[in-house]
């Protein structure tokens, strides 16, 4: 079975994302430069994630001119599937093919995992497996938030700030 990896919100090629600031008013990303920041994120994303393993992107792919993302997304590895994201250009992305599968959320019931952009409420993290057994809590793996903390509750943070820049393993997110 292929390896299985998540990453969220690299906001590749986005240039005014390293003036950004946290709700605590720090730097959300501290590279020198958008070049230093897309190598650093490629590198690492390389490092992990191998040509057949499957990686879900959480959302917010890129930003900037689509030259960028046309001569350098061939260079990350892996058979890539995206679940959008707020500032994800659709059409582009469709036209482009550069996933080979595009969704709003994903529900892995085999790993009690549901990946989706934005944390959703928490209402929605709870099923009964069975007909007499208790509510079980679902773990919702998101983005958006990037370096901020994730709400209380059955939430983990796929944010590249939250990773180390570097798609992280569903099997280390079931354990988290």
């Amino acid at each position: 079975m292929a390896n299985i990896w998540v990453i969220s919100d690299t906001h590749f090629n986005h240039a005014n994302i390293l003036n950004f600031t946290d709700f605590s008013g720090n730097k959300v990303r501290s590279f020198a430069s958008v070049e230093e920041m897309n190598e650093t994120m490629i590198e690492r994303w390389n490092e992990v994630v191998k040509p057949g393993d499957k990686i879900y992107h959480l959302g917010d792919v890129f930003f900037g001119p689509k030259s960028w993302i046309d001569n350098n997304w061939s260079r990350l590895n892996g058979k890539k599937r995206l679940i959008v994201g707020n500032h994800d250009d659709i059409p582009y992305i469709v036209e482009k093919r550069m996933f080979d599968k595009v969704e709003m959320w994903r529900m892995f019931s085999e790993f009690n995992i549901l990946l989706t952009h934005v944390p959703v409420h928490i209402s929605t993290l709870y099923e009964r497996r069975f007909k007499n057994e208790p509510m079980l809590p679902i773990k919702n793996v998101h983005g958006h938030i990037h370096s901020n903390k994730s709400p209380d509750g059955p939430y983990v943070c796929a944010c590249v700030e939250h990773i180390d820049y570097r798609p992280i393993h569903i099997d280390e997110l079931r354990i988290m």
